[in-house]
């Protein structure tokens, strides 16, 4: 069994290479940001954010499902997608970009815990038949430590690591030393969970372990 990850997310990549799995990767050509506006236009209403990621990660997958043999000839294996945003007080955070937006979203973080939503989607691809798919969201409380000073604050977001992350933070880098306490799968706060991964997988009646092609 092959595996494709529907992302260029370094921290995604990793996960699955620490898992023991070495897939192909290929970006998705999903304008994200268009396909909310116009599914909240269409329904009049705010998506949740287990719904916002879920939408994402089930079309990224849905993209690359779609493109792999033809830019892999002969795959058959597991697409996997994701998305994920940060939720803190019903305020729904993606990427700051920003170092201002960062500094201000770590001022208001501290001392506080929000959680992370993560969508994932599974298609199977095999032979000449249509792709089928499994998926669900985790979620995971994240708590970070109240004592962060402003110092601090400022030296993590000059790094620029907090810029391009979800929540404008990283559990598994720079910023594991300002998290106090993580409640759930703490992959899922690194990008991807991987417990949900391999249910979803299995429900698609592939075995984790057939995965496994990286060498130790």
């Amino acid at each position: 069994m092959q595996v494709c990850l529907a992302s260029t997310s370094p921290a995604r990549l990793m996960l699955l290479r620490q898992a023991g799995i070495e897939p192909v990767t290929l970006a998705p050509a999903v304008d994200e940001e268009a396909v909310i506006a116009e599914t909240e236009a269409r329904e009049q209403r705010i998506l949740p954010p287990a719904e916002h990621v879920l939408l994402l990660a089930r079309l990224k997958a849905a993209d690359v499902a779609r493109r792999v043999r033809e830019e892999h000839p002969g795959f058959e294996g597991v697409v996997i997608g994701g998305d994920s945003m940060f939720e803190l007080d019903g305020t729904v955070y993606g990427k700051p970009y920003t170092p201002e937006a960062a500094t201000e979203r770590w001022t208001g973080m501290r001392g506080r815990t929000g959680v992370l939503h993560s969508g994932h989607s599974v298609f199977l691809v095999t032979g000449d038949d249509e792709p089928v798919e499994a998926h669900a969201v985790a979620e995971a409380a994240v708590t970070f430590a109240a004592d962060v000073d402003d110092a601090e604050i400022a030296a993590y977001v000059a790094t620029g690591e907090p810029l391009h992350v979800a929540g404008a933070f990283t559990v598994d880098s720079l910023g594991g030393a300002f998290i106090e306490r993580v409640e759930g799968d703490p992959s899922t706060v690194v990008g991807m969970s991987l417990s949900t991964v391999r249910r979803l997988v299995r429900e698609l009646g592939v075995a984790w372990p057939t995965l496994w092609n990286r060498a130790a």
